[in-house]
């Protein structure tokens, strides 16, 4: 089994910013899991990617995010980071890591993030 536990979301003011954090369990399992994403869902609607990264360090990012998210990955401390830079009240939503692995998806309970205008 792999669990995701993210951490980091909260309150913020438009224009501000907050670094989530999802960890991997168990210790090295994030080795193996070669593409990892960040994905959200805010109220009414359905659930959609934010960014993507592959163990080689590429990544990918959902138009609306481009140029103000960051998607990092740090194997070592089984870590997946997602800085989210300009904020803006359309970004709320429940953030929620994600890693497939073996054709099956693993997700973690997610953390709120409210951005205020």
């Amino acid at each position: 089994q792999v669990q995701l536990v993210e951490s980091g979301g909260g309150l913020v003011q438009a224009g501000g910013s907050l670094r989530l954090s999802c960890a991997v369990f168990p210790s090295g399992r994030i080795f193996s899991i070669n593409n990892m994403g960040w994905y959200r869902q805010a109220p009414g609607k359905q659930r959609e990617l934010v960014a993507n990264i592959f163990s080689g360090d590429g990544t990918n990012y959902a138009d609306s995010v481009k140029g103000r998210f960051t998607i990092s990955r740090d194997n070592a401390k089984n870590m997946l980071y997602l800085q989210m830079n300009s904020l803006k009240p359309e970004d709320t939503a429940v953030y929620y890591c994600n890693g497939p692995l073996w054709g099956m998806d693993y997700w973690g309970q997610g953390t709120q993030v409210t951005v205020s205008s």
